[in-house]
């Protein structure tokens, strides 16, 4: 079995304490934590305590070390939403757009619908799965680290 040490060690040693402090206030929330072995290396999963969906991912790219978040009810998190910086604005630009907001007939009718929000004017209307995934970077931690204690309410 993995465990989050496993996973830690993997981690770029810039970003070691971000990962422990993110799984201890997840796992500190009822958060439940799956480490997987995928070809692109150790996946980590935390799922909601009550819907028991994903709620953040841990993965890594060629990039370097990804997070991916699934917040709820999106319109909640305005402040969140504006405290993103330009590069992960334009992370969000990459993102597909979310085929059951625009087109419901254009997408499996089990799939979670996706988000649709607004930053700075501009409308983002984008998948579930595909937004909120962001390299982590020394600018970018505290603003995840935000979102990991706002978002879910911990």
């Amino acid at each position: 079995m993995i465990t989050i040490d496993d996973f830690i060690k993997t981690v770029e040693p810039a970003h070691q304490a971000f990962v422990a402090e993110a799984h201890g206030a997840l796992t500190a929330g009822g958060f439940k934590l799956k480490i997987e072995d995928k070809a692109t290396g150790l996946f980590a999963s935390y799922s909601h305590p009550k819907t028991k969906r994903s709620a953040l991912n841990f993965f890594f790219r060629k990039k370097g070390l990804f997070a991916r978040l699934y917040p709820d009810k999106i319109s909640d998190y305005d402040g969140l939403l504006n405290s993103l910086t330009e590069a992960m604005i334009k992370e969000l630009d990459k993102a597909a757009p979310c085929k059951r907001l625009i087109n419901p007939d254009d997408c499996n009718p089990k799939c979670i619908t996706g988000y649709d929000f607004t930053i700075g004017g501009k409308r983002f209307i984008k998948c579930r799965y595909m937004c909120f995934q962001f390299l982590v970077t020394e600018e970018s931690k505290s603003i995840l680290a935000g979102w990991i204690r706002s978002a879910w309410r911990l």
